[in-house]
């Protein structure tokens, strides 16, 4: 019976969308059926799209399985997601989990390593992909889940973890020495979620951002100060680390001419627009790796405690922040891609599609 859908984009075009019906999937044995519910959209699944050759995101969801050629990927997006059908101890049927899901209805997992707190999938194609993208996280046993905060979760959660990572990395790192610290896209949820992180620890944070946003962004109160990007000739010349979070060329071009050497560190944290940065940045900021780190410094519950300390410090602020707008089905979801695609979200808007 023809009772799941596939939205998928094509790779070279993301604004080239196709929306197909299909069966549910089949269930072996050593698997779970997640029947994908409640998810957000946001710039930052724009970046898994542009990236998804580079960093290997399109990877996670192949189109094969779903009667897709090779030339769409489906968006990877964060949720939550229903066990619908199992045939593994301890995964049961009607649990709800959070993770990493496809652009889908429905989504087969090999779960392994399960216990208390969840499962992760041990699908072959996924062995090699980084390994927290494969975690799904059982809302019962995930001490920063509040049902209340589900939509929250939904839109800040993947990008909170990001900012909370980098923000550590900073510190881990004592700044590297800077008086001043830079953000660009500085209205976008990662940039200002480490700025809460960061704001008060003794660095000076500047953010840049579009005049359009400059409103937006100085009532955050998580900047010492707020500068359109053509103001960048205005800095204080102090030894600067740049988090690159938009990927502009000129932006970068503008603070290395106005900075020299004084620009200490420049390094590329995912992008907020479609320019790939990774390579005119000096160094890549990648979560994952920082961590690891932490893992190894703290053990698996230190990490889940001090990220979860974080969160409820910065979801009070949050939720005053973001406007939530629900849309229902495929449809929605595919309105939704190109919307956020073409840049017609205010800094204020975050989509959450249920299924």
């Amino acid at each position: 019976m023809a009772d799941s859908w596939t939205f998928a984009v094509a790779r070279d075009d993301l604004g080239r969308t196709t929306l197909a019906d299909g069966d549910v999937p089949a269930l072996p044995d050593g698997a779970a059926l997640l029947r994908v519910d409640r998810v957000g959209l946001t710039a930052n699944n724009v970046t898994y799209a542009v990236l998804g050759e580079a960093m290997r995101y399109w990877e996670f969801f192949p189109p094969g399985p779903r009667g897709l050629d090779p030339q769409w990927g489906l968006v990877p997006l964060w949720g939550f997601a229903e066990v619908v059908a199992s045939t593994v101890a301890d995964v049961e049927v009607s649990q709800r989990v959070y993770g990493y899901l496809p652009s889908a209805g429905h989504l087969v997992v090999r779960p392994d390593r399960v216990d208390a707190s969840g499962f992760r999938d041990a699908s072959p194609h996924r062995a090699g992909l980084p390994s927290p993208y494969n975690a799904y996280r059982a809302t019962d046993g995930d001490p920063a889940y509040r049902a209340e905060q589900e939509d929250l979760l939904i839109l800040f959660r993947p990008l909170f973890f990001t900012s909370f990572m980098l923000a550590d990395q900073v510190v881990d790192n004592d700044s590297y020495g800077a008086r001043a610290l830079v953000l660009s896209s500085a209205s976008s949820k990662t940039a200002y979620a480490a700025a809460c992180e960061l704001h008060g620890r003794g660095t000076r944070l500047i953010g840049l951002t579009s005049p359009g946003n400059l409103a937006f962004t100085r009532s955050l109160g998580c900047y010492d100060d707020v500068l359109p990007y053509d103001a960048v000739d205005t800095l204080d010349a102090v030894d600067t680390v740049y988090l690159d979070l938009s990927g502009a060329p000129a932006t970068r071009a503008a603070l290395r001419e106005h900075l020299g050497d004084r620009l200490v560190r420049d390094i590329a944290v995912g992008l907020t627009t479609q320019t790939p940065n990774a390579e005119a940045a000096g160094e890549v900021f990648f979560a994952p790796v920082q961590m690891r780190k932490r893992s190894q410094d703290w053990g698996r519950d230190g990490l889940d405690a001090r990220f979860t300390d974080a969160w409820q410090r910065f979801v009070p602020k949050a939720s005053g922040w973001l406007d939530v707008r629900v849309g229902h089905g495929p449809e929605a979801l595919r309105d939704a891609w190109l919307d956020v695609l073409a840049g017609r979200t205010p800094a204020r808007m975050g989509h959450v599609l249920q299924f």
